[in-house]
């Protein structure tokens, strides 16, 4: 399958986890994906209390070069309001090959569960439960509840592969990058996507 040229929304919410979200828009980019990116209220506050002043929504793009090198140039990058339920990614009709959530709030969650699109990201999800098409939620949140169980569960018996924020050790890790290298490969991976953003386990 020719990677290049594949579309992937990315949602953004308010769960702390913004070094995943950016790791894995910079992934998504280096290998030239369209990326449409949605980025919650709180979305765009957890960029900018993690990442800095420099990591806030209107800077993204030289943030992601200064940190990832210029390879992420060979994508594109769009940028939704989340409140615009109007966009391109809340048609089926839209050439939309898959969408993650990273990090996924516990509030978007239930509102990924419950089909309730109020919001972009919501209805963006559900374009993806509808059609069939590959959506990704990785939930950053400890401990869950019973309520945030079941949303889980909900969400996964409707089609989403539920991936939490929960990064391996065995490839050595020493540093903050490269646990979020392994939680961006498994999200490449499971949208169908080679990489070599971590040594695959061999025995």
């Amino acid at each position: 399958m020719d990677e290049s040229g594949r579309c992937i929304a990315v949602g953004v919410t308010g769960a702390s986890g913004a070094l995943y979200a950016v790791r894995t828009i910079a992934a998504l980019l280096s290998i030239g994906c369209r990326v449409e990116l949605v980025v919650s209220d709180f979305g765009r506050r957890l960029l900018r209390d993690e990442l800095g002043e420099f990591g806030a929504i209107e800077h993204l793009p030289e943030y992601l070069v200064n940190r990832y090198g210029k390879d992420v140039q060979s994508g594109t990058l769009k940028v939704h309001s989340n409140r615009d339920v109007g966009a391109s990614i809340a048609s089926g009709s839209y050439a939309c090959d898959g969408m993650v959530i990273v990090p996924c709030s516990m509030k978007t969650l239930a509102g990924v569960a419950n089909g309730l699109s109020r919001t972009l990201i919501e209805r963006g999800a559900d374009v993806m439960l509808k059609e069939r098409r590959p959506l990704i939620i990785v939930p950053r949140e400890t401990p869950m509840s019973l309520i945030q169980l079941r949303n889980l569960v909900t969400s996964a018996e409707a089609g989403a592969l539920v991936m939490p924020a929960m990064p391996a050790f065995y490839q050595g890790p020493k540093t903050l990058d490269d646990l979020a290298d392994f939680m961006a490969g498994k999200i490449l991976a499971a949208l169908g996507f080679s990489h070599q953003l971590y040594p695959s386990w061999e025995g």
